[in-house]
């Protein structure tokens, strides 16, 4: 499907049959021991929310190819969908929208007693230039944190060089070789009624 004609909000993802991959980005300080050990270290606040993102071109965006202060170190976090699609039916828009929740006191409720919520931010291009579609980001909280930390993670990798790799090729104008490197992400299989909450 070509980018002009993507839905505009749908999660795509590297995945497999029971895992989903989402990128998040930290100083190495807990970036380096959480891809060696293959899991986050104590130094990772498990009780505060933790933003994840299953689009590697939207996490470059968000730490500037690994060059912004503490977002040194990119992580690509291997997780269990059954955790993911746990999360997701639970979530919550983290903004008010009339034609999702009845009344902006009702969506406040919900804002306060779910663990997950959800943002729709524009996808980037290998430029990082807006795009018309969204990029889901799912921001977990209290009991998914920790779950997400110890219990959902399957594995932990350092794409940092990757995020270079790809960025030194986009400045070199090397568009295709640098896309032909990127993550394969596709529309993620979740059932559209698990996500009509989330639109």
């Amino acid at each position: 499907m070509s980018e002009t004609h993507r839905p505009a909000r749908e999660i795509r993802a590297l995945h497999t049959e029971q895992t989903v991959t989402v990128y998040q980005a930290y100083h190495p300080r807990i970036g380096v021991p959480a891809a060696r050990d293959g899991r986050f270290p104590s130094a990772w606040k498990r009780e505060r929310m933790t933003w994840i993102k299953p689009s590697f071109l939207w996490m470059m965006y968000r730490c500037g190819w690994a060059t912004k202060g503490d977002q040194e170190t990119v992580l690509a976090v291997e997780i269990t969908r059954e955790g993911f699609d746990h999360a997701l039916r639970g979530a919550c828009l983290s903004h008010y929208v009339p034609d999702v929740h009845p009344d902006r006191e009702t969506w406040q409720r919900q804002l306060r007693e779910t663990e997950a919520r959800v943002q729709w931010d524009p996808e980037r291009d290998l430029h990082l230039n807006a795009l018309s579609h969204r990029s889901l980001q799912l921001g977990l909280s209290g009991s998914l944190s920790g779950a997400y930390a110890d219990a959902w993670t399957v594995s932990i990798r350092d794409v940092t060089p990757l995020a270079r790799e790809v960025h030194d090729l986009v400045r070199a104008g090397q568009g295709d070789a640098a896309r032909a490197l990127l993550p394969e992400e596709r529309p993620y299989p979740l059932e559209d009624e698990a996500l009509a909450h989330l639109r």
